[in-house]
C-alpha cells in the first residue's frame, strides 16, 4: 500500500469514528436537524407557494394568525410567513459569509503568528488583544455604521470584527504543534514554509477552528439581526429576522404575533448551531477516539 493510500484510508477510518460518535449525540442531531429545516427553507424560499413578501395589502393590516395567512400579517399588510421565510436567507447567509470572513483572515494572521514567532507573533498579538479588548457587538455596530447600512457592509463588520477570536485560536494550536515531528520532519527534507503551514499544520489544526466557526454562526446571526434592528442591516423593505422585530416592537400589545415568529427563528437557529457545533466539538476531539 503506498503512502497516499495509506493516508486515504487513515482519514477514512478517522471520517467514520467522527460520524459514529457525532450520530450517538441526540443534541447534536437536533441541532443539525434544526439548522438543515432552515436551510432547506431559505433555499426553497422561490419555490414554495407562498405570497410575495413585498406585497402589501390595505385589506389585511395586522390580521392574527388565520387559514389564509398562517403567522399573520404586519403593519401594512404584508404576510408573516413569508416574510419569515425570505429573511432567513439574509439571516443565514449574514452568518455563513460573515464568518467565511473571519476565517479567511484571521486563520492565516493566526498561522503567521504561531508559525514565526518572535516580532512578527508580538505585532500581531498586540494587535489581536486591542481588538479583543473591544465587545464584538460594539466593535459591528461601529464598523456598520462607519460603512453604512446595508447587508453586505453589515456581514463584512460581523466578520471583521469576529476574526479576532480566529487569530487567538489559530495561534495557540500552531504552537502545540508547530514543534511535533511531522513538522520537524518536514523542515529536515528543505520544505518551504507555505508548504509546512499549507500541508503539515493547518489540517491538523482544523477541527478547532471547524468547531469555532461552526459556533461563531450563530453569534453572528444575532449580530445580524441586531444590525438590522437598529437599520444598519437589511434594508426595507427587504425582509429581516431583526427588521421585523423593529417593527414589531410598536405593536406588542396589538399584534404580538408580529415579534413572536421572527423571535423565535432567532432562538431556534441559534440554539441549531450550538448544539451543531458542542457536538462537532465532542465528535472532533482526538481524545475521544
Amino acid at each position: 500500500m503506498t503512502a497516499i493510500e495509506s493516508n486515504a484510508v487513515g482519514s477514512a477510518r478517522m471520517g467514520n469514528r467522527v460520524w459514529g460518535k457525532f450520530r450517538r449525540s441526540p443534541a447534536a442531531l437536533v441541532g443539525a436537524a434544526i439548522v438543515g429545516f432552515f436551510v432547506l427553507l431559505a433555499l426553497m424560499a422561490p419555490l414554495l407557494p407562498i405570497p410575495d413578501p413585498l406585497a402589501t395589502s390595505w385589506t389585511a393590516i395586522r390580521k392574527p394568525p388565520s387559514a389564509e395567512h398562517w403567522f399573520g400579517t404586519d403593519d401594512i399588510g404584508r404576510d408573516v410567513l413569508s416574510r419569515m421565510i425570505w429573511g432567513a436567507r439574509a439571516s443565514l447567509m449574514a452568518g455563513v459569509i460573515s464568518v467565511a470572513i473571519a476565517v479567511a483572515t484571521g486563520v492565516p494572521i493566526g498561522l503567521a503568528a504561531g508559525y514565526f514567532g518572535g516580532w512578527v507573533d508580538t505585532v500581531i498579538s498586540r494587535f489581536t488583544d486591542a481588538l479583543l479588548a473591544m465587545p464584538f457587538l460594539i466593535m459591528a455596530i461601529a464598523l456598520a455604521a462607519f460603512l453604512g447600512p446595508s447587508l453586505a457592509n453589515a456581514m463584512i463588520a460581523i466578520g471583521l470584527s469576529a476574526m479576532p477570536v480566529f487569530i487567538r485560536l489559530t495561534r495557540g494550536q500552531v504552537l502545540s504543534v508547530r514543534t511535533e515531528d511531522y513538522v520537524e520532519g518536514a523542515r529536515s527534507i528543505g520544505l518551504g514554509h507555505f508548504d509546512i503551514m499549507s500541508r503539515y499544520i493547518l489540517p491538523n489544526i482544523a477541527p478547532p477552528i471547524i468547531v469555532q466557526a461552526t459556533l461563531t454562526i450563530a453569534t453572528a446571526i444575532i449580530a445580524e439581526a441586531s444590525l438590522s434592528f437598529l437599520g444598519l442591516g437589511q434594508q426595507a423593505p427587504a425582509p429581516s429576522w431583526g427588521s421585523m422585530l423593529n417593527v414589531a416592537k410598536n405593536f406588542l400589545s396589538q399584534a404580538p404575533w408580529m415579534a413572536l415568529w421572527p423571535g423565535a427563528a432567532i432562538f431556534l437557529v441559534v440554539i441549531g448551531f450550538n448544539l451543531l457545533g458542542d457536538g462537532l466539538r465532542d465528535a472532533l476531539d482526538p481524545r475521544e477516539h
